[in-house]
């Protein structure tokens, strides 16, 4: 939770925690310094997936595959998660977590750039999690709009980094410029939007949420 670590400490302490592998596999990731979705992200994930139980999960961004193996593990067992990652040196680290995650059935990586991989994607999704490349999420919410069925949730994490999204474009580090402007749009852009009803959440870095309009 942005802006009070004293208060994230805390609800960070009333979560019961994943599985025995989810655990181990979230603390190896952070020896790394491998980014994965924060605690409370993970509450907010457990809660969408009970509350929603979608059966067409996309995701885009699989690093080692943490995200999609929680989902994989608290969503129902007709669930399907398609996954998407671009690093090749992540690939076969996440192929063999989610080998060893006893999920292989339910989750597909799709091994590639997500702009080259959204377009050949059909729809009929019922959620898409997004937490890859910053820059490319208002693309990623053009394809989201397709993909979505009415009435699809989207989750997208790390949307207020870490709070330099309130500031001046010439206040952020030139190297980052590109990425404030186009989260900028993006949240823009889904606020605005007469096809999703949306909120912003200040919850790990920031988590929108958004549900496909009907009609």
């Amino acid at each position: 939770m942005l802006g009070n670590e004293r208060l994230t400490g805390y609800i960070d302490s009333l979560y019961k925690g994943n599985t025995e592998f989810l655990d181990r596999l979230e603390k190896e990731a952070l020896s790394r310094r491998i980014p994965i979705i924060r605690k409370e992200t993970q509450a907010l994930l457990r809660f969408l997936l009970r509350l929603r139980k979608p059966g067409r999960i996309l995701e885009i961004g699989t690093a080692v595959g943490f995200s999609a193996i929680l989902m994989a593990e608290y969503s129902e067992d007709h669930c399907r998660i398609s996954t998407i990652e671009n690093y090749e040196k992540r690939i076969p680290v996440a192929r063999k977590n989610i080998e060893e995650s006893g999920h292989a059935e339910k989750i597909r990586l799709l091994a590639g750039n997500a702009e080259d991989i959204l377009p050949t994607l059909r729809e009929g999704f019922d959620m898409i999690f997004i937490d890859a490349a910053k820059a490319q999420y208002p693309f990623y919410l053009k394809e989201a709009e397709r993909l979505l069925d009415e009435g699809g949730l989207i989750a997208a994490d790390n949307c207020l980094q870490d709070g330099d999204i309130l500031e001046s474009r010439y206040a952020v580090e030139r190297r980052n410029r590109t990425i404030h402007k186009r989260m900028r749009e993006f949240l823009h852009e889904i606020s605005v939007s007469e096809v999703f009803t949306s909120v912003v959440l200040p919850i790990g870095d920031g988590v929108t949420l958004a549900v496909k309009n009907n009609g």
